[in-house]
């Protein structure tokens, strides 16, 4: 199999929060919500760097499309990383957050492996590393 993560779609409980946060507080950019019209199809789709695709979904609705029952949330399942081109990027990018309305879970700081990072919560839960790492040469 080749490596071709081209979409990644995250459960939310309020689809229209959802799409307000990452919209309106982050700055992505979407179309809206499509799929209205069909009954657990509504999605909002976020165009990334790189060809990839960010989405939101509703989590009754993912539990629908897959046939499994719906778990509980749970943050610490997975991360997001959000990587930038520096330190004082990092410390933007996380303030941007707190004004979207995002937990801060740990504040931006120097991580031990000589980079620089903060994380985030938005509001279903997931967290988001914002990171700053001197060796990745970050390519738009």
């Amino acid at each position: 199999m080749k490596s071709r993560i081209t979409v990644i779609t995250l459960g939310v409980d309020d689809l229209d929060r959802a799409v307000s946060f990452y919209q309106e507080g982050l700055g992505f950019s979407t179309d809206g919500i499509v799929g209205e019209e069909f009954e657990n199809g509504a999605v909002a789709f976020f165009k990334m760097n790189s060809g990839l695709t960010f989405a939101v979904f509703e989590r009754k609705n993912i539990a629908h499309d897959t046939q499994l029952s719906q778990g509980a949330a749970n943050p610490t399942e997975f991360t997001l990383g959000h990587n930038v081109e520096s330190k004082k990027e990092v410390d933007q990018v996380i303030e941007q957050a707190r004004k979207a309305g995002a937990h801060i879970t740990v504040e931006p700081h120097d991580a031990f492996w000589g980079g620089y990072s903060g994380y985030f919560q938005d509001p279903d839960d997931h967290l988001w590393e914002v990171v700053w790492n001197p060796d990745l040469d970050i390519n738009e």
